[in-house]
């Protein structure tokens, strides 16, 4: 396997994916402030025990290469994730409006299967997971240190047991501030507006990218 100094390399690439926020981040914060602990830690389970782990699959599989030989299929997919963090965004200031206005009732809560499942499909749309985990992971990998497909299984598991923790901690952080935002509904619509224009943001930003820049091959 990989030496001290490239665990180092990769574990310091990693943690600055963990603390730059995003799409992922993003639905997060959204759920536990405004339906709790429970349903933002049901949005983690989504984001990296479904989602990872159809990547790390996928990667060990050799998407990696595929995707280096159709760079079009990431754009695809990079719409994609754009589309659907529009419609996210969107819904999230709407409901803001619909939900928090005097007297009208309060919001539907969200279940289980609803979180984990827009956690899930968040992550696998998500560019930003997707271009590390494609991209850089095979940065990491040396032919000769062991066979290429368990040094991406072991990166690709650190990566995604990195994030239970990173990604819990923000399931917990901000199902806290949902409870204090709870005894001020105007605030917590606030909230909701900011958090839904902040991931139409990065929609648009998606879609006004360009195309992702070629990927290495996976047996670097």
């Amino acid at each position: 396997m990989q030496d001290a100094s490239t665990f180092l390399t990769f574990f310091a690439a990693l943690a600055v994916l963990e603390i730059t926020p995003g799409p992922d981040m993003m639905l997060i914060i959204a759920r536990g402030v405004g339906q709790g602990r429970r349903v933002a830690a049901l949005t983690v389970v989504g984001n990296i025990f479904v989602a990872g782990t159809i990547q790390v699959a996928l990667l060990v599989l050799g998407l990696a290469s595929l995707l280096a030989a159709y760079p079009a299929a990431l754009q695809i997919l990079q719409w994609t994730g754009a589309i659907y963090l529009l419609y996210l965004g969107i819904r999230m200031i709407w409901g803001s409006f619909k939900n928090h206005a005097t007297g009208a009732p309060k919001a539907k809560p969200v279940s289980g299967w609803r979180a984990v499942r827009e956690g899930a499909i968040n992550s696998l749309t998500n560019p930003k997971s997707l271009l590390f985990m494609f991209t850089f992971l095979p940065l990491f990998v040396d032919p000769n240190a062991g066979p290429v497909w368990l040094q991406l299984l072991v990166l690709g598991s650190i990566q995604k047991l990195i994030g239970v923790f990173s990604l819990g901690g923000v399931a917990l952080a901000s199902g806290s501030v949902g409870q204090f935002l709870n005894r001020w509904p105007k605030l917590l619509a606030w909230q909701e507006r900011f958090t839904g224009i902040v991931m139409v943001g990065l929609g648009i930003r998606l879609l006004l990218s360009g195309s992702p820049s070629p990927m290495p091959s996976a047996a670097r």
